[in-house]
């Protein structure tokens, strides 16, 4: 089978090209080393050069020996033909604990660099956290300031080709830009049919930050997600009469939305079919219907750390 080319999108902030979408590697309950390395060299070979990692998801070795293997068998020519993004986990969002975290999880990925380091959450917690929800008190606000001063460095220092943030509200990355030195190339959201982000997404497009897509199939099969998504009759409909799958709708419709997007399956089967969204588009008529979708809001942090004061204010502003 001959890979898929993906196009890539330019990230303007850092002068960087990005494959436009991504595979991601967490997993609840979390597969075994073996599988979740089958299934990223079973992603390269039908075309996926953009990996989605993180401290806190448990993947970054398993990537790191997949990537290693990779070039071993010659699926990929080198290092630079791929796209490797981890984030900042909260137990490490000081100042001091930046370049120390980002060093750690290039010892995981058996990498000199990543090209993208985002902070994973727009909070930090107060002590080591091994499980979730967390307790009363080990949440607490996010100094960004100071943070983002480490994540510069990083960049730098050529651990990070970009920098970035994750789940940053308009209000956040307003804060953030007015004591930048280097502006984030991203923001990663939640991004999907049902959960559109109009407003956010026009004002990080106005900044120049580039909106990177998670959940796109709405976090289906997570303990936080739901199927809505794949359950909509109106993305059904569509499909049946495109002859494609729903969820190639769903992620067809972000991608034309000017929206990167992280997909995660670890079935070959779906995980080509995730890729093929390029060669067709949805009418002007489809992504009017698909806009009009009533909304319905996943409360993603509360449903993972805990109904914490400042997990309801973030989950308020997005």
């Amino acid at each position: 089978m001959t890979p898929t080319i993906v196009p890539e999108v330019t990230l303007s902030s850092c002068d960087m090209t990005m494959p436009v979408i991504g595979m991601g590697t967490s997993s609840y309950p979390k597969v075994d080393p073996e599988t979740a390395k089958a299934a990223i060299l079973e992603a390269i070979r039908a075309g996926y050069r953009h990996f989605d990692t993180a401290f806190i998801y448990g993947s970054e070795q398993d990537l790191g020996e997949a990537i290693a293997e990779a070039l071993r068998l010659g699926l990929v020519k080198s290092r630079s033909e791929l796209f490797i993004t981890t984030k900042l986990f909260a137990s490490f969002a000081e100042r001091d604990l930046v370049v120390p975290a980002i060093n750690m999880s290039l010892r995981n990925l058996q990498l000199e660099y990543v090209d993208m380091y985002l902070i994973h959450w727009p909070f930090k917690f107060g002590k080591m956290v091994s499980s979730m929800p967390v307790e009363k008190g080990v949440l607490l606000p996010l100094d960004i300031k100071s943070v983002w001063e480490g994540m510069e460095e990083c960049k730098r220092l050529g651990l990070a080709r970009g920098i970035g943030v994750s789940n940053f509200t308009s209000e956040m990355l307003e804060d953030l830009l007015s004591i930048a030195n280097i502006p984030p190339a991203l923001n990663q959201l939640e991004v999907n049919p049902l959960w559109q982000l109009k407003k956010l997404r026009e004002f990080c497009k106005a900044k120049g930050i580039h909106v990177t897509a998670y959940s796109p199939l709405g976090a289906s099969g997570t303990r936080y997600g739901e199927n809505k998504v794949l359950g909509t009759k109106v993305l059904q409909d569509i499909a049946k009469s495109k002859g494609k799958t729903t969820a190639q709708i769903a992620l067809r419709w972000v991608y034309q939305q000017g929206v990167s997007l992280i997909t995660k399956s670890f079935n070959k089967e779906r995980m080509n079919q995730n890729i093929d969204i390029f060669g067709w588009s949805l009418t002007e008529e489809e992504l009017d219907e698909i806009s009009r979708l009533p909304q319905q809001k996943t409360i993603i942090f509360a449903s993972i750390v805990g109904p914490h004061d400042v997990v309801r204010q973030i989950d308020a502003g997005l």
